[in-house]
């Protein structure tokens, strides 16, 4: 399967927000975007300074979605072509779908410091979705469905320090965490406010519809 092995912090700089691509490092000074606030690339700081067309404004606002939520191009448009086919606005369609993903679930319930972190914990069996190990990050969870971690996974260091971590306050309204069995209830279908806000979905739309 591919997927992108270069430097996460470039895709940060170049879309100049934080996407949240190394966990705990994003909340430092240590952060990119904190350091050299400019696209990379020798002449990243004069190519900031020139006007961006209407193209590229909504180019750069796909990019930042797919880059934030770890999609390869080909995976980020069949979604996006799923959410055209509900009802409704496309554009909170298509969010509610990338938050659905079992691997945003497991960032979200804070069982991993990031997204692409997430995508390994399910890759390697940790997770399971009612009862069942599910190694497909993919996948996308429904309302009443149960996300948990594997009871063999618990006695490893890393769950057994995370444990005491966990914080249900934390935790978006829409997931249910039970701190102590570290499992979670999806109780409803995210709502456009509770997914990134820094996000822009109708420019999103619009790319795809040109």
């Amino acid at each position: 399967m591919a997927r992108y092995r270069g430097s996460v912090c470039k895709l940060c700089r170049r879309e100049g927000v934080k996407l949240m691509l190394k966990g705990e490092r994003c909340y430092t000074n240590k952060c990119a975007i904190e350091r050299r606030n400019y696209p990379p690339g020798q002449h990243g700081a004069v190519r900031q300074r020139r006007r961006i067309s209407d193209y590229g404004l909504r180019l750069r606002a796909k990019q930042q979605t797919r880059r934030m939520y770890g999609l390869m191009e080909r995976q980020f448009r069949r979604l996006f072509r799923e959410a055209e086919r509900e009802p409704g606005n496309t554009g909170e369609n298509f969010l509610r779908l990338l938050e659905r993903r079992l691997d945003n679930v497991v960032y979200r319930l804070g069982l991993a410091k990031s997204r692409s972190h997430a995508r390994q914990l399910v890759r390697h069996g940790h997770i399971m979705v009612r009862g069942r190990k599910t190694n497909i990050p993919s996948y996308l969870v429904r309302p009443g469905e149960t996300v948990s971690v594997r009871p063999e996974s618990r006695r490893r260091t890393y769950f057994k320090d995370l444990a005491e971590e966990l914080d249900a306050g934390t935790v978006p309204e829409w997931l249910s965490l039970n701190a102590g069995e570290m499992s979670a209830t999806v109780v409803r279908e995210p709502s456009p406010e509770e997914c990134e806000q820094v996000l822009q979905p109708q420019l999103v739309v619009e790319f795809y519809s040109r």
